[in-house]
């Protein structure tokens, strides 16, 4: 693992592959952050590392033990973007896939915990630590057919937000990112590779583009140590809840 400057501030951002991680990657190693890139695609995120000039670590969230190398192999961190997650499939409950369901909380949920918990002493020990965890405006809202989905990122925000609470006179901030509807490769993801069927989730809106969503965690890295942002709800202008959107032509 490649050593960060001594008097670098060191971010790691899981979900660094593509999408709001790759954007957010970009953004802090703009700030200045020495950027620890964490993705199990390992040749997207060492162009991303080559780029920056940061760290490329391969791990997925899910796995205890990569999950422990990779916080053996850091001696400093100052913020941790829980950014890895997901959704699989869209059926009614009646129909739920349970290995999709299974999925989706593995990444989601307990990898969340996983990497939170097994960097949080760093995060203390670093005098003025970050935990900026994105989850979804489906960790605030349910909609039809997302059940699994949205039960994965309520809890995920659950977790978020008990975590405020426990840390209240540490030197460490929380902030919760829930987006709304953003043109990356989530939708992709969610309907197993259908890209007609991924690209009708946007048909007649403008949606958030990654770097919407990066620009937010900067600002929010960007505060003052006795600043806590707590939550940031980020919507297109064409959406006003999970099911509701402005659909032209």
């Amino acid at each position: 693992m490649t050593s960060p400057d001594a008097h670098s501030r060191v971010a790691v951002v899981t979900g660094a592959s593509a999408g709001i991680g790759e954007a957010t990657a970009r953004t802090l190693a703009a700030q200045g952050f020495h950027v620890v890139a964490v993705a199990r695609r390992g040749d997207r995120i060492q162009r991303l590392a080559d780029e920056i000039g940061g760290t490329a670590v391969v791990a997925d969230v899910t796995d205890g033990a990569a999950v422990e190398a990779l916080a053996a192999g850091l001696t400093r961190v100052d913020a941790l973007i829980n950014n890895a997650g997901g959704a699989k499939g869209l059926e009614p409950i009646a129909e739920a896939d349970l290995e999709n369901w299974r999925w989706m909380w593995e990444t989601n949920v307990m990898g969340t915990l996983r990497i939170t918990r097994a960097l949080l002493p760093k995060l203390i020990a670093s005098g003025d630590g970050l935990i900026v965890t994105v989850t979804s405006i489906a960790a605030l809202e349910v909609y039809d057919n997302g059940g699994g989905y949205t039960s994965a990122k309520h809890a995920q925000g659950a977790l978020h937000r008990t975590l405020r609470g426990e840390l209240l006179g540490k030197p460490v901030r929380l902030t919760e990112i829930a987006p709304g509807a953003v043109r990356t490769e989530f939708s992709l993801v969610r309907f197993a590779g259908d890209e007609q069927r991924a690209e009708a989730v946007y048909n007649g809106i403008e949606p958030l583009v990654a770097e919407d969503v990066a620009e937010a965690i900067g600002f929010v890295a960007s505060r003052p140590s006795h600043v806590n942002i707590d939550q940031m709800i980020i919507r297109p202008r064409d959406q006003a809840s999970a099911s509701r959107f402005n659909r032209r032509g």
